[in-house]
């Protein structure tokens, strides 16, 4: 209720908006998505948007469960947790709309089997994407204009020109790939370049500076979003949140240049170079075991 009390409160200002930080607002989502997606939906006459969020845990901190609460959507959520139907439905009243709870280990071989079983593709709203892993290579699947709005996480320390994505493997997990749970996912520039392949135009990040939004072309920004300005890369990509760990596991807080520092050794894919080849963090940036 207070949720809905903002958001209608926002949404005579929404035609004015010029920057997305303005319409950050927290429901349910992790950081301020609920308010960001609420503004979206409304400029593009979303009624009941029909969602699919990969990579939700319990789904108790999810971008779409604020609109399965509010609108009873059709909707599907896939992740890969012990228990995962219990814990969703223990947290969520799933009778308020049809809510598909997938329990799966998502990978680029069996992305589109799992969604076209359910034909998730037809009319799809929202995608919310966020896997910690090989986000690229799920993206790299999908069919153009698979959806009207696209959420995707991607990797601040990775950069805002380099286009950067881990390796295509089938069971990523991002502590097992480097102790600093630091190399994960993509890059922004990686994550815009593919959207732009699928048809979509970039509208902006969070706050949190850790998820990227997207619009199909089929709703042109300079009708739905003409007011909004598109802020430069080097302004928005780098991210202040400290959750890096050390080989023991606890929280060391690095940040800045350390962070990047940390995972000189890690294995990533250069997109600008070579679709397939493996290069080092540190060959790319230059850092060796000296530079940490």
């Amino acid at each position: 209720m207070l949720g809905m009390s903002h958001l209608n409160l926002m949404r005579p200002n929404y035609k004015n908006i010029v920057n997305l930080k303005d319409v950050e607002y927290k429901v349910f989502s992790q950081n301020g998505e609920d308010g960001i997606l609420d503004y979206i939906i409304f400029q593009l006459c979303l009624n009941k948007p029909k969602f699919l969020e990969i990579g939700v845990g319990d789904y108790s901190e999810s971008n779409t469960k604020f609109i399965f609460d509010r609108a009873s959507s059709k909707g599907m959520i896939i992740d890969y947790i012990e228990n995962f139907r219990k814990k969703v439905t223990q947290k969520t009243n799933v009778w308020k709309g049809q809510l598909e709870i997938i329990n799966k280990q998502i990978n680029s071989k069996n992305i589109l089997e799992t969604i076209n079983s359910k034909n998730f593709f037809s009319d799809l709203d929202i995608l919310s994407l966020d896997i910690d892993g090989i986000d690229y290579w799920i993206l790299n699947e999908f069919p153009k204009n698979f959806s009207k709005i696209v959420v995707v996480e991607y990797n601040s320390i990775f950069g805002n020109e380099k286009k950067i994505t881990v390796p295509n493997i089938d069971k990523f997990y991002r502590t097992d790939y480097h102790y600093s749970n630091l190399c994960f996912g993509m890059s922004l520039p990686a994550a815009i370049e593919i959207m732009q392949n699928k048809n979509f135009y970039f509208l902006g990040v969070n706050l949190m500076r850790n998820n990227a939004f997207f619009v199909s072309n089929n709703f042109p920004k300079e009708k739905y979003f003409k007011n909004l300005e598109i802020e430069k890369l080097d302004k928005i990509e780098e991210a202040n949140f400290q959750e890096s760990r050390d080989q023991e596991g606890n929280l060391n807080f690095l940040n800045g240049d350390q962070r990047i520092k940390e995972i000189f050794d890690c294995d990533v894919i250069n997109l600008d170079q070579d679709f397939r080849a493996k290069m080092k963090i540190g060959e790319i940036y230059k850092i060796n075991d000296n530079a940490k």
